[in-house]
């Protein structure tokens, strides 16, 4: 009896290994807490860049939208050597917006890096990634950030941690977490809270010591779960994912299971693994390697590449679905054409449908008209950002105000997404917040204030209260406030909320603007365009103090008679205009006006140009 049971153990560990010298590691964190820069400086310490190599600062923000806001917008893959040890290492999305980067990557790691501002604390996305990371069975490490910021509060912070976890469910093993101290600036890394110089080491060795070695069916038939992916205009779609079980090698036929049920066979081409910040080509991977492949043809986020001889498909991690929609459109304005490379439908088309390829957090629909597309996205920012990059392609398009999506409950009931917002403002503005707020249907779920004067206030809001609050959050704080909101889930609707009250400063007549025309135009409300600006007539071009739309003649001339009056204009005093964001003129916007998006200019116009077909609509609906 024993001889049997000892002969099926040594059978056991000969199917089942481990990858001793392999480490799979995700940096999550609420938004600014200092991911990229902490990989920064792992990259740095770990020996990948020369010694007289220029490094930019947060080299994983590759992008120009990344590097001008300072988010991460994308997943990225590194790798890293210490010691023996190749550690992969995710570097995520910081924002709520970009939840479903987080939550697929996630997949490919065997633990998290949870990385925390000892001045801030926990935040609302340091809620929503932990609560994935928990769900899914990863053991945290706990990164206090920020150490030498002043205010910082470090002890206070793993108290707050230690109740959130709690709170989200976690079990045993994932409470028991070990606690590194830092900062990422200055490249040190402790587990004393006040060490203030040193270097990444500790850190290090918390990755070997508490990050699991990936394990596994070494020798079993192939898996490959796909998380990502890239592109390459020369090698195609390039998948990115990890070897759940057996190995790979270049040019090894494959069977795809599809997102739909069906198997496709394809023939791997290229092969390759991460090193720093770079593809490097390889000739096989094994159980636990992230690597990233080409040669498969429509290949999509959450499929599997199997053995031929064992067609196993792996289950793929749920996202969370949309909760708001916007209508993208074929530019029909009197200046349509003139800027933008793509402009017809055909061009926004196959645009949108290549993003959601990718960009799993998006859904786009096909409506009534060819000429229209209604886009699903987490937030406004996630499609804002989207615009952006069409925009900087080439792309000219109008788009629709932001709705939320409405779903029905079991008992027929109509449920809105709710939001969990937080803010951090000096406690003298605290309740002109909670004032506009509570109009907005927010209710207060937590408030305290800090030893700096700094007033914490957390709220539950519904997603369409927080539309357009954004500037006036900004206006009632000063700029001194900071908001952060993250989804929370559906919840029975709550009522009506006030919309814009001010109306739109509405443009006469095409042509081009003047001092003259402005100087008449700005006593009737906030002008958002300079002298010298094209606009058409129907274009907005400033806001009303007023609850109803004014029409102004911006491009009016003052007709002179004589040589003594032609100068007359220069003492004419303007105010400067104020010039709105593609956020702000989302935000802005009501539900009969749109936003032109062209890759030179960003216009607010009314659906209806003519003034006149306005009034006969307007005098329908009543």
């Amino acid at each position: 009896m024993f001889f049997k049971t000892f002969i099926f153990l040594r059978m056991e560990d000969l199917i089942m290994g481990k990858r001793e010298n392999l480490r799979n590691i995700a940096i999550i964190a609420h938004v600014d807490h200092g991911k990229t820069t902490l990989v920064d400086q792992l990259l740095r310490q770990s020996g990948i860049f020369r010694v007289n190599e220029h490094v930019a600062e947060r080299v994983m923000d590759s992008s120009d939208l990344e590097r001008e806001r300072g988010i991460t917008i994308l997943a990225k893959n590194t790798a890293v050597m210490f010691g023996d040890t190749k550690i992969n290492i995710v570097d995520t999305p910081g924002h709520a917006d970009f939840g479903g980067e987080v939550e697929r990557i996630l997949m490919m790691v065997d633990a998290v890096l949870l990385l925390v501002d000892a001045f801030e604390g926990c935040m609302p996305q340091t809620r929503f990634v932990l609560k994935k990371a928990l769900g899914l069975g990863k053991r945290p490490i706990v990164v206090i950030n920020k150490v030498d910021r002043e205010g910082a509060r470090p002890a206070e912070v793993i108290d707050e941690l230690i109740n959130l976890f709690i709170e989200l469910g976690a079990e045993e093993d994932q409470l028991d977490f070990p606690v590194i101290y830092a900062s990422a600036r200055d490249g040190y890394a402790s587990l004393d809270p006040n060490v203030r110089s040193g270097n990444m080491q500790p850190l290090f060795e918390a990755i070997l010591k508490y990050v699991p070695a990936p394990e596994g069916d070494l020798e079993g038939p192939l898996q490959v779960l796909f998380s990502n992916i890239d592109y390459d205009d020369y090698t195609g779609r390039i998948g990115i994912g990890r070897v759940e079980r057996g190995s790979l090698k270049a040019g090894q036929p494959v069977v795809l299971c599809k997102a739909d049920g069906s198997r496709v066979n394809v023939k791997i081409s290229k092969l390759y693994q991460f090193e720093g910040l770079k593809r490097v080509e390889s000739r096989t991977a094994e159980l636990g390697d992230i690597i990233a492949v080409t040669g498969i043809a429509g290949l999509n986020i959450g499929e599997t590449a199997c053995d031929p001889e064992c067609v196993e498909p792996l289950p793929f991690v749920k996202i969370d679905e949309p909760t708001i929609s916007m209508m993208f459109m074929v530019n029909n304005s009197p200046f349509a054409g003139r800027e933008g490379k793509f402009v017809t439908s055909r061009n926004l088309s196959a645009r949108l449908f290549k993003e959601v390829e990718t960009n799993v957090s998006m859904r786009v629909l096909a409506t009534d008209s060819t000429d229209m597309f209604e886009v699903y996205g987490r937030g406004e920012l996630h499609l804002s950002i989207l615009i952006e990059t069409m925009r900087r392609e080439g792309f000219e398009f109008a788009v629709s105000r932001p709705r939320v999506i409405y779903k029905y409950g079991e008992n027929g009931e109509l449920l809105e997404p709710m939001e969990l917002l937080a803010i951090e403002v000096p406690e003298e503005y605290v309740g002109a917040v909670m004032e506009k707020l509570g109009t907005r249907r927010a209710e207060i779920a937590n408030m305290h204030t800090r030893d700096t004067g700094i007033s914490h206030l957390e709220f539950k809001i519904p997603s369409r209260g927080l539309m357009g609050y954004r500037q006036v959050f900004l206006t009632d704080t000063n700029g001194n406030g900071i908001m952060n909101s993250t989804f929370e889930g559906y919840e029975p609707y709550k009522g009506d909320i006030p919309q814009r009250i001010q109306g739109s400063l509405v443009a006469f007549e095409t042509g081009e603007t003047n001092s003259y025309g402005l100087y008449n135009a700005q006593e009737r409300g906030t002008l958002f365009v300079g002298p010298g600006i094209p606009v058409y007539e129907g274009m907005i071009v400033g806001e009303s103090p007023k609850n109803e739309d004014i029409v102004v003649n911006v491009c009016k001339k003052k007709h002179v008679t004589n040589m003594r009056a032609s100068g007359s204009d220069e003492a004419l005093r303007l105010t400067p205009p104020t010039v709105l964001s593609l956020e702000q003129s989302l935000e802005f916007i009501n539900d009969d006006e749109l936003v032109e998006i062209t890759p030179k200019s960003i216009r607010l116009r009314k659906k209806t140009l003519s003034r006149d077909q306005r009034l006969k609509e307007s005098y329908r609906k009543k």
